[in-house]
């Protein structure tokens, strides 16, 4: 009997991504589809009907490259935050008001005040761009009238595969105001916001069953009718599960223009500054906390914008034999988020502004090792905020491609490294499709996430870097930019 394909769809900002892999993580097919949005002000729109069109032709190309093979599963992840109006039978109202999308962002001190102590307990504080306020400004607007019901961006595809309205999953209404910890719904707290419960959705765990593929939409998708379609998570947890961090203390440090984490813990992180925030995981009474720094490559391009491939392997090579390495913050802009709360942070060089006067090779090394610095006391914090740490941790984003600075941070870190073949989110989804179906979700990753390289620290090297982390620490404490506790125990 042939063994079945698993396929993850990405609802992502500026397409639809679809991808179809086998037993072994191999990829087997991949589509996509331009997305497009409205930006004016603070409003970020898109139109549900192109995301449903999307999916649909994505789909289509897919499955016409699979060559009748039996599909196990789909499952599909979204931007966190994104969220719509629609009426009870799933038609939607309004656009999907986007993740970042901050015309509601006045309604999130209303919204944080009337709920302090239960996101107090989840471990987070509410954001302007988050989907509660959105509800508040829906509210206000006199909008949640009829039968109005908020839905999640994911919800819409899962309701037009299965030919009907389905449940969101609790990772997409985290940002929703839904209580993980007693699984349901803040009904006191809605109440104190003069919201309806009957406006927000049924809710059920990642990897649940929400329906089968039904014959219409088979029909323009290719999938075979009565192929199981699975809750999803947002993107941010699908990229975890394409990482294959899903035991606890394995992380994925995500490195790009910014610099994320997630990671697997037992108990239930409590950061004071509400710059960490956690989801539950589809598996096991774990948690997956997380959080991003304003930090990352983005530095690179700010400093070194004229710099192609060859010039920045040069810049590496350069870096590498670089001995007095000056304390960097590499922050580009104003205001940090983690691994401290800080609106007024800017980067700094030595004893001046984050600039590229000077030889290049030093400010290059300053800046790859700043952003080991953050990484290690990010994760410092993450540690005192009652996270497991203990590694592995992978790599990846754009940053991973460079080898000198994957061992640099490896050996910052002083615990093992994997860089995954394959990090995207549509993997991840594939992942979760197929854990659901076995039921062993980590058996699912194991399997189904291809490592390319894996890295050991170096003890040596993890000791010399010490006193240049310790400065960087002191440097931050010096500009009352820690707290205090964190100061003196810097990991």
């Amino acid at each position: 009997m042939t063994e079945p394909l698993w396929i993850g769809v990405d609802l992502g900002t500026q397409s639809v991504r679809a991808l179809a892999v086998d037993e072994e993580g191999r990829q087997i097919a991949a589509a996509s589809r331009p997305l497009t949005g409205r930006r004016s002000g603070p409003r970020h729109e898109q139109d549900p009907a192109d995301w449903w069109r999307g999916t649909v032709e994505a789909l289509a190309e897919l499955t016409a490259n699979l060559a009748g093979r039996p599909v196990g599963a789909l499952a599909v992840c979204a931007t966190s935050g994104t969220v719509l109006l629609t009426d009870a039978d799933g038609t939607p109202r309004t656009a999907g008001m986007m993740y970042d999308d901050t015309r509601a962002g006045a309604l999130a001190a209303e919204a944080q005040e009337a709920g302090a102590a239960l996101w107090s307990r989840l471990g987070y504080r509410m954001q302007p761009a988050w989907a509660l306020p959105k509800l508040l400004w829906w509210r206000d607007a006199g909008l949640l009238t009829g039968g109005a019901r908020l839905t999640h961006q994911p919800d819409v595809i899962a309701a037009r595969l299965v030919g009907r309205p389905v449940a969101s999953d609790s990772s997409h209404a985290l940002k929703t105001g839904y209580d993980l910890i007693a699984g349901g719904w803040p009904t006191e707290i809605l109440d104190a916001l003069r919201l309806d419960p009957a406006a927000l959705p049924e809710v059920v765990r990642p990897g649940s069953v929400l329906g089968t593929v039904a014959a219409e939409a088979a029909a323009l998708t290719g999938l075979p009718v009565g192929t199981p379609v699975i809750a999803g998570m947002t993107d941010g947890c699908a990229a975890q599960l394409a990482a294959g961090a899903l035991d606890i203390g394995q992380w994925n440090a995500v490195l790009g223009t910014t610099l994320a984490f997630k990671g697997v813990s037992a108990a239930l992180p409590h950061d004071p500054t509400g710059a960490v925030y956690s989801h539950r995981a589809p598996h096991g009474d774990l948690w997956l906390p997380g959080g991003a720094s304003s930090t990352g490559a983005g530095a690179i391009r700010a400093l070194f914008p004229d710099a192609d491939e060859a010039a920045l392997a040069e810049l590496t090579s350069a870096a590498a034999r670089v001995t007095e390495v000056p304390v960097c913050y590499p922050l580009v802009g104003e205001g940090e988020r983690f691994p401290f709360v800080l609106s007024t942070a800017r980067g700094f060089l030595g004893e001046g502004p984050l600039a590229s006067d000077g030889d290049a090779p030093t400010v290059f090394a300053a800046v790859l090792t700043g952003v080991a610095h953050v990484e290690r006391l990010s994760f410092a914090l993450l540690a005192q905020a009652g996270a497991d740490v203990g590694g592995p941790v992978a790599f990846t984003g754009g940053g991973a491609r460079n080898d000198w600075w994957n061992q640099l941070r490896c050996d910052m870190l002083g615990v093992p490294v994997w860089l995954p073949e394959n990090p995207e989110p549509a993997l991840g989804m594939a992942v979760l499709a197929a854990g659901a179906v076995s039921g062993d979700i980590p058996l699912a990753a194991r399997r189904l996430v291809r490592v390319r390289r894996t890295l050991q620290p170096d003890p040596e090297r993890t000791a010399a870097l010490l006193p240049g982390y310790h400065a960087f620490v002191e440097a931050l404490a010096a500009r009352d930019w820690l707290d205090p506790r964190l100061a003196e125990h810097p990991g």
